[in-house]
C-alpha cells in the first residue's frame, strides 16, 4: 500500500457495535479504513481516532472488545493488546492521536509466536512482539502522522507502514484459516446460542474446540457467544427497541432478567439505563 493511495474508508455505522460511545461525544473523529486485500484472514481494518479533549477533562471510551488482538501506535506509546474479557476503557485527554489495526482471529498467535492465553487482560510493548520491526514501524507511523493526523496522506503512509511490519506473517496457517472461520460463524449467526452449535457445524469435539479458542485466542467458546449477543444488544438498545424484552428473546436469552444481568456484569449499567441515556441523546 503506497502512502499517496490510501483506501477508501470503510462503509460503517458511526458507532460501532462493540464501542460503547456516550451519547453527544464529540471527543474525537474516528477515520476507518479497510485493509488491504493481500492481508486477508491476517488484518480486518485500521482505525485513526483523532482526538481533543478540553483541559480538566477526561473522555472514558468504552469497548466491547472484538475477540482479536490489536496493534496500536500512538505519540506516546505503542501496544500489542490481547482480548480484554469485560470491558476494555481507554481514556481520552488533551490532544491525540492514535493509528490501530484491528487483526483477525488468526493473526495473534502467528505475531507472538505463541498462544494468545499468554496476553489474555494485558497488553505489552510492540517491540516485545516483533521486536526490531516494531521499533521500525513505531517511528514510521509517528513521522507520518506528527505533522497532520487528519491528513489522508498521513493515514495511508502510517497504515503501509504496518503492512511491511505484518506482510512477513502471511501466509495465514490451515489452523489460524480455521478459527478465523468459527468467529466469523459465532458473529455472523444470532441463532448460535450453544457450543454445542459450533462443536456441530466443524466436526469438532467440545474439548477440541475449547483447545483451539484458547490457544488462539486466549478465550473459550462461551464468551465468544456471549460477546457477540452483548454487542448485539448495545446496538439494538441504541436505536428504538421496543421493549428491553424483545431484545432478550431476539438475542436468544430464556428472560429479560438473564439478559439484565449478563448486560449489567460486563458493561457496569443496566440496559433499561443504556437505553435510556441514547433515547436522551437523541
Amino acid at each position: 500500500m503506497e502512502p499517496d493511495s490510501a483506501p477508501a474508508p470503510r462503509a460503517l455505522d458511526v458507532v460501532e457495535r462493540a464501542h460503547l460511545r456516550e451519547p453527544g461525544d464529540a471527543s474525537h473523529v474516528m477515520h476507518r479504513y479497510t485493509a488491504a486485500p493481500e492481508f486477508e484472514g491476517l488484518l480486518q481494518r485500521f482505525w485513526v481516532p483523532v482526538w481533543s479533549v478540553p483541559p480538566g477533562r477526561e473522555a472514558p471510551q468504552r469497548v466491547l472488545q472484538y475477540p482479536v488482538a490489536l496493534l496500536v501506535v500512538a505519540d506516546g506509546y505503542a501496544r500489542f493488546y490481547g482480548v480484554v474479557p469485560g470491558l476494555s476503557t481507554t481514556t481520552l485527554t488533551g490532544e491525540g492521536w492514535a493509528v490501530g489495526v484491528m487483526c483477525a482471529p488468526a493473526a495473534g498467535a502467528l505475531l507472538t509466536g505463541g498462544p494468545m492465553s499468554r496476553y489474555t487482560g494485558r497488553h505489552v510493548d510492540v517491540a516485545e512482539v516483533l521486536g526490531a520491526a516494531g521499533e521500525e514501524l513505531t517511528g514510521r507511523v509517528r513521522a507520518a502522522m506528527t505533522p497532520d493526523p487528519r491528513s489522508p496522506e498521513a493515514h495511508g503512509a502510517a497504515m503501509a507502514a504496518f503492512g511491511d511490519a505484518l506482510r512477513p506473517f502471511l501466509p495465514v496457517d490451515d489452523e489460524g484459516r480455521l478459527v478465523n472461520e468459527v468467529v466469523a460463524f459465532v458473529e455472523g449467526d444470532r441463532e448460535v446460542v450453544r457450543v454445542a452449535q459450533v462443536c456441530e457445524r466443524f466436526g469438532l469435539s467440545e474439548r477440541a474446540l475449547q483447545r483451539l479458542v484458547h490457544r488462539r485466542l486466549g478465550l473459550t467458546p462461551k464468551w465468544l457467544i456471549q460477546r457477540r449477543r452483548l454487542q448485539e444488544a448495545a446496538e439494538r438498545l441504541r436505536g428504538r427497541p421496543a421493549g428491553l424484552g424483545e431484545v432478550a428473546a431476539v438475542l436468544g436469552y430464556a428472560d429479560q432478567a438473564h439478559f439484565t444481568r449478563d448486560f449489567a456484569r460486563v458493561t457496569g449499567t443496566t440496559p433499561g439505563r443504556f437505553a435510556a441515556a441514547h433515547a436522551a441523546g437523541r
